[in-house]
Order: C-alpha cells, then structure tokens, then sequence
C-alpha cells in the first residue's frame, strides 16, 4: 500500500519560470529560443533535491521521470507502463519479477545504466533512505543479477503493491557512482538534467544530451516558485510564465476566460486535502470527538467557500481513480446537533496547525467557524512550508488538528504505521491491508473497501474533499496532463506553438 509518501502534498505545485529571470515569451537569460524554452509555474518549493532523505511531493514532482527514472513508471490513466525495462515477467507464485533492462542507457555523467544499479538502487533503499515508505519495499528479499540487462527481484511473499510502488520514487534508479551530492546533484538517465537552482525562485531542467529515448519536445523547461497566487496569476497574464501546473485561488480563472490566449484544463488527482485529527492525544485521542468533528463539517459549504467549489468531496483516503473507491460521504452528514451530543456539552479549546498554503489557509477558515458552532474552538496557525511544517507537524506531532494535501498515489496505508503523524492505532486496519496486498486482485479491492469502511468509521481524521487538477496555460501549449495520479508532473510530453 501505498504510504504518505507524504506526498504531502503540499502540493508539491512548482512553478515555472523562464530561465534565469526572462520571461516564457523571452525565452530566457541564456539567448535560448522561445520555442526551445517553457515556464511552469508550481508552489512549495523543494528544500532539497534528495527525495531519499526528504519528505514532500514537491522533490519528485520536479524530478521523477524528468532527471530520474525508474524501470517502469504510471502513464495518464494510472497503468503501470515500461520505462528502463523492456518488459518484465512474473513468477506462477508471483513472488519472482524478472526485468528485462534496455541497452545502450546511459546516466547524464556518462556511466552505463546496467544491471547492478538496479540491484544497488533497490538495496539503497533498505540501507539508506531516510523516509517512512521505504517500508513498501520491506516485502523485497533479495535483487539480483542475472546479467548487464537482466535483474531478478525475489519478494518475500506476493504483494499486489510491489510493481505499483516501482513506479514511484521507490523505483527511481540511481547511478553507483552518482549518490555522493543527491541534495545538490541529481544524476538519473532521464531527458532532463538539473541546469541551475535560484534557491527561493526557480529551478531550471536543461535537455540530457545523452538520453536514452525520444527527446522532449521543449528541451528547457524552468520551474517558478510562487507562494502568493495573485503573483502566480500575474506571471501568467503578463508572460512571465506559461503554464499554472496546480491553480492556486480557483476564484481567479475568470481572468482567464479569452480562448484566444489562454486554456484551462480541468481533471482529478489523488489529492485527498485531509483534516488531520491528532490520534494519540487528548481530546482527538476520543473517538466521540473525532467523530464530532465529522459531523460539524458541512463540506459541500467548505468546497464552494474554500476552494470555488472545484473539486469532490469523497468521505475518504481512496480516490475515484483506484478500483476500490467507494463514496464514503454518507458515512457521517452534515449534522451539528450531533456534533455536539457526541461532545457531551463539553467544550475544547485546540490548535489548529496548517502549511501556510493557499488551500490550506482557505480551508482551515471554514472549518474553524464550523467547528465553532459545536463548541471546538480551533486557534489557527499558519507554518512555514516546507520546512516548519514538515518539522513541528509531521515529524515531531506537536499539533492537534491540521490540513494538508497527501497527493501520493494509493497512500491509504499510512494509517497503517501508529507512529506516523495521525498517531492512528488499530491492528485491524493493518491486517485488512496485509491481506489486501497478498490476496487476489479481487481480494485485494474488497479488503481495501473494508479498510476504508474502517477507516472512515474509525474517524481516523476528516477528508474535505479531492484536490482537482486545475490547470491553466497560455494558448498553443500541449500535452499537459489532465489527471494528475503520478507522484512526477511530466514535462517530456509538453510542446509550445
């Protein structure tokens, strides 16, 4: 299953700008060409570019599939596709993946991708990342080489998680020579490699002369930075950026309303924006509370008050795109008087910690006056994100409620893990995604039911609704993504007229 990953979200939304401080239209401070340069514009800037060691959708978002890739990688429609492999076969027992590698790949220092980074890549993972869902490869026992472009992965028992989790950061194959500045110095087999890094204004992906495959049609790509989304909408109407990846205030897209300059497009990712409820202290340690707050939560005001009633409400960590959804909104209704009978007339005064992020602090807004009807009164705080947030919130738990967007793909089972930030403690859940995993892919989508069922029941924490993927860019842009359901925003299929 497929943990936080933290994707938190964060919305990892990056932005880009043209290199160096020119604009889209300009192509640039280098003299590049317009057509050879575009402008994406993204919020949460990353702290670092070593997704290993540091949690945030915003790392991978930027590089995964771009400058690092993997043996196989999801496409639009959330299939697992080749990449680094040619093909791969699969053990009757289902415990043994033999991967077929391509020839002739190189990574952007020059050294051949063969067999043994594979083995190093995916040992890497038990030995020296850092993060929390390494523990979705713990069910691997051992990878091996057959030859240059043969690799073996035995798995300890079957796992219907395995392939999926390889097309996420997981998988990301690393050079053996190529680890020693991951912070600072990607160095993947991708299309891109990394040109420069204005820390607090934009990255720029520059093409890899010795890519493997088809080239991007727009070899320079800039990530822009924007923490305010008048900015961000500014840059994109004056030019000085082509592309919104994640619209930041939806209230704005009537500026953009000319088919003659510009297009939106609208889909859905696996953007769960979740109220989090600290589980493992008072007074959100009480079920009766957690459910309280529930029912206090008139959602369908919060989408249209918060977030220009663009998104889904969906009563759950399971999105519409993976097989095993099911709405779960009827699962605790808007109903105050309930609210308050679950609290027994008492009253609780809590904090309210959020990432300083646009859907964040709109959401939290509404969610305070509501909670204040029913006698939760929420002090809000705003963070600092990444940093701040990601330090007193995620990893020291120092909150009692928060909001964030955990846009990884399938991350249900972080609630799977008592010591991750919900502090959520039921061997139940657990079991039901042990089993989901090692069962038959229809045991796997019933269990999974059952484990959101559980979930939700459990008022583990709120789900306020699923983050839209909202885009908006200049007209004659192509090859955007509709849905955003991969941890990367890919920029290999983008083309500008």
């Amino acid at each position: 299953m497929r943990r936080i990953g933290t994707w938190i979200a964060a919305g990892g939304l990056l932005l880009a700008l043209a290199a160096c401080g020119g604009g889209a239209g300009g192509g640039g401070g280098t003299g590049t060409p317009q057509a050879q340069s575009l402008s994406v514009g993204f919020v949460a800037e990353p702290a670092n570019l070593d997704f290993t060691s540091t949690e945030g959708a915003a790392i991978p978002q930027a590089l995964l599939v771009n400058v690092y890739e993997g043996m196989v990688k999801l496409d639009q429609d959330g299939k697992i596709v080749p990449l680094l492999a040619e093909k791969w076969d699969v053990s009757a027992d289902r415990k043994t993946y033999t991967f077929t590698l391509r020839k002739d790949v190189k990574f952007s220092s020059g050294a051949p991708f063969t067999a043994d980074d594979v083995v190093f890549s995916l040992d890497r993972v038990k030995t020296d990342w850092k993060l929390k869902i390494k523990s979705q490869l713990d069910v691997v026992d051992k990878v091996e080489k057959t030859d240059d472009h043969t690799a073996v992965v035995t798995l300890k028992r079957p796992s219907n998680g395995f392939l999926y989790s390889m097309a996420t950061r997981l998988g990301a194959m690393f050079s053996r020579t190529g680890v020693a500045d991951l912070a600072n110095k990607p160095v993947g087999t991708g299309p891109y490699v990394l040109g420069s890094w204005r820390r607090g204004d934009s990255i720029q992906l520059q093409p890899n002369p010795s890519y493997w495959g088809t080239k991007p049609k727009v070899p320079t790509v800039t990530l822009k930075y924007f923490k305010d989304a008048t900015a961000m909408s500014n840059a994109l109407l004056t030019g000085g950026i082509d592309v919104i990846s994640a619209v930041q205030a939806p209230e704005s897209l009537q500026q953009f309303a000319d088919p003659n300059r510009f297009q939106t497009i609208e889909g859905t990712t696996n953007g769960e924006v979740v109220l989090s409820m600290n589980n493992g202290r008072p007074p959100f340690n009480d079920k009766k509370v957690r459910q309280a707050v529930r029912h206090a939560i008139d959602h369908k005001a919060l989408l249209e008050t918060a977030w220009a009633g663009r998104g889904q409400p969906i009563g759950s960590m399971v999105p519409p795109t993976d097989p095993w959804y099911e709405d779960r909104t009827g699962d605790y209704p808007y109903d105050p008087a309930k609210a308050k009978e679950l609290l027994g007339g008492k009253t609780y005064d809590v904090k309210m910690r959020i990432p300083n992020l646009p859907y964040a602090v709109a959401s939290a807004q509404v969610v305070k006056s509501q909670l204040a009807q029913v006698g939760i009164n929420a002090e809000i705080e705003p963070l600092e994100f990444p940093a701040r947030w990601l330090d007193q919130v995620f990893t020291k738990g120092d909150y009692d409620l928060s909001i964030i967007n955990h846009v990884e793909p399938r991350d249900m089972g972080i609630f799977a893990d008592k010591s991750y930030y919900f502090h959520y403690d039921n061997p139940e859940f657990g079991k039901l995604l042990a089993a989901a995993d090692e069962g038959t892919e229809q045991e796997q989508t019933d269990d999974l039911k059952q484990a959101a069922k559980l979930l939700s029941e459990d008022a583990a924490a709120d789900w306020l609704f699923l983050f839209p993927n909202l885009i908006v860019a200049k007209k004659g842009v192509t090859g955007l993504p509709k849905n955003a359901i991969a941890e990367s925003f890919d920029f290999t299929a983008l083309a500008k007229q």
